[in-house]
């Protein structure tokens, strides 16, 4: 249902509650001002897009969203893809970059994407989110040291090998900050939860810096004055030649923001006990992500953090999530310009937490202990984030992720011979009364089953099993009964077979098919190659279809058998949902 989340819990509200979200909006603001500023700096963007993107995008996926307590704004998953695309074409690359994104997001709402994202493999999610806490982390520790250097390498090794080069150089006093910064964060939750301790850290320690005049580097010497107020929103000139090359990138946005905002809107659904609307969320992100830049932004998503910051301190609607934007606008207006004196040492401490947080490496170590194969994945998208690029760590880790679930459909899905061999096993009378022993086989009859999906993955196993057959037989049943789905490889082996048999003068019969199979048969066309005669729903209809085949009499369906589908008419049957 694309219905924000604001529309209907305005409903039922009263003052009391709009005090607690005021109240939660506040404290969310507060927060999110040192993060808004250190995700852009990271991602090699002045300061103040920062507060721009927690602003603008925030107000607008609290107004628009399908969630009662969620957070937007620019989150540390989007500082690798950003820096990069800042990197090769520009703030104005970028512009465009989060414009088709916001784009991209929108369509995923609107054709109902919002469940299929919980389809990405988890191994890829981790490695992913592990890389970009890494990468965070090592490009903070120019500024965590105050090391003495003109620029710093992109790349993930170059850049170490230049730290280690800069060692000599560290600042004691910026080192000191950042000591200072990191003991007041982890020490200040003690002391108070109502204050956020990385405020509380920027305040103390930028004071110090400046009633101490310490000799390090802070915001206005690097960037200059931060600006007060918004700017006005502008258009960048976009044209084929812009797009094509950042359409990688803008699929990459939108798919972390998709990702990032869609799992902390879960997380916050198990906080208060709701349900969000998730394609709804997706409209409300894409909508940010295209007014987010018009103000000279970044990306932007939910960022669970700050959703949970927003629960525990009594958010309960997005009124929240927009007084946290205002929140953040009254400060940069009235404030702004003392922006400019916060050591950029503090910064780098406020983003180590982060990484620390964001890299979730007990999580990380417990994937070793899942399949191989899972391990694989983790570890391909985990290294190829840090070493190359994260577009081709996401795309090379779904494709590694799609490969192997092939591979594990073909695994699961067995096809038996079931005559003569008896591989039933010997108590399957006991508990089935349809297995194949007890019944009476014709000579001249094969019977094979197939248990699993039939997907691609199982198709050339099919092949080549069937290609094995000892003998001709005069009639080949296939029975489908554990086959709850069958896609277009799976008929295209079948339709093979039919027409080898046909030439070499077998009859193929179908037995104990499903409902989604006989869809996907009539489809196809295969139903009416078959015949309704031979595509029945179980298995002694099929073996008396054999006997008039052969000419021998048929059987009556022993009493102890029982009907292994209930199969509809052809014509009532539906598409699955």
């Amino acid at each position: 249902m694309l219905v924000p989340k604001l529309f209907t819990t305005l409903k039922d509200y009263t003052r009391a509650q709009f005090t607690r979200d005021v109240i939660a909006g506040i404290i969310v603001g507060i927060v999110a001002l040192p993060l808004a500023i250190a995700f852009a700096i990271a991602s090699g963007l002045s300061p103040e897009r920062g507060l721009y993107t927690a602003i603008v995008a925030g107000f607008l996926i609290s107004l628009l969203g399908g969630s009662r307590v969620q957070i937007g704004g620019p989150t540390g998953a989007f500082v690798v893809i950003v820096s990069g695309i800042v990197q090769k074409h520009g703030v104005d690359g970028l512009t465009v970059a989060t414009l088709l994104a916001g784009v991209m997001l929108i369509a995923f709402g609107l054709l109902r994407f919002g469940g299929a994202i919980k389809f990405i493999p988890y191994p890829v999610t981790i490695g992913f989110t592990s890389g970009i806490a890494l990468i965070i982390f090592s490009s903070q520790i120019r500024d965590l040291l105050g090391l003495e250097m003109q620029s710093v390498p992109s790349a993930f090794l170059p850049k170490w090998d230049a730290y280690a080069r800069a060692f000599d150089t560290v600042n004691p006093w910026a080192l000191l900050v950042a000591v200072a910064t990191l003991a007041i964060i982890l020490v200040w939750p003690r002391i108070s939860t109502k204050i956020p301790g990385p405020f509380v850290a920027l305040i103390v320690t930028t004071l110090l810096a400046r009633l101490f005049h310490l000799p390090v580097e802070t915001i206005a010497a690097r960037f200059g004055e931060i600006h007060a107020g918004l700017p006005r929103p502008a258009l960048p000139h976009v044209s084929l030649d812009t797009i094509t090359p950042l359409a990688g990138a803008a699929f990459t946005i939108a798919l972390l923001a998709a990702v990032e905002s869609l799992l902390s809107a879960v997380v916050a659904d198990g906080m208060i006990g709701g349900r969000h609307r998730s394609n709804m969320e997706l409209v409300a992100q894409g909508v940010a992500n295209i007014a987010s830049p018009l103000f000279g932004g970044m990306p932007a998503t939910g960022a669970i953090a700050r959703t949970a910051t927003n629960v525990k301190n009594g958010g309960r609607t997005p009124v929240a999530g927009m007084t946290h934007a205002i929140t953040l606008l009254l400060i940069t207006l009235f404030f702004g310009r003392w922006a400019g004196l916060i050591p950029l040492a503090t910064l780098a401490a406020i983003l180590v937490v982060v990484a620390f947080h964001m890299s979730e490496w007990r999580t990380f170590a417990s994937e070793f202990r899942a399949p191989k194969s899972d391990v694989a994945v983790l570890l391909a998208t985990f290294l190829l984030t840090v070493l190359v690029d994260l577009t081709v760590a996401i795309e090379v880790g779904m494709v590694l992720a799609a490969f192997l679930f092939m591979r594990r459909m073909a695994e699961v899905t067995n096809i038996s011979v079931l005559t003569h061999e008896f591989t039933d096993p010997v108590d399957d009378f006991e508990h089935d009364p349809n297995a194949v022993r007890s019944r009476a086989i014709p000579e001249g009859v094969q019977v094979y089953e197939i248990t699993g999906p039939f997907f691609f993955g199982a198709a050339e196993t099919f092949k080549d099993r069937v290609g094995r057959i000892a003998g001709k037989p005069r009639v080949l049943i296939i029975r489908l009964r554990h086959v709850l789905a069958i896609d277009s490889t799976g008929l295209h082996a079948l339709r093979e077979l039919v027409h080898r048999s046909r030439r070499e003068g077998v009859l193929v019969i179908l037995s104990d098919v499903h409902a989604q199979p006989v869809v996907a048969l009539e489809r196809s066309g295969l139903y009416d190659e078959l015949t309704e005669d031979n595509i029945h729903g179980n298995i002694d209809d099929a073996l008396n279809r054999a006997r008039e085949y052969l000419g021998l009499p048929t059987v009556p369906r022993p009493a102890f058998a029982t009907p292994t589908v209930a199969r509809e008419s052809k014509d009532t049957l539906t598409e699955p949902s």
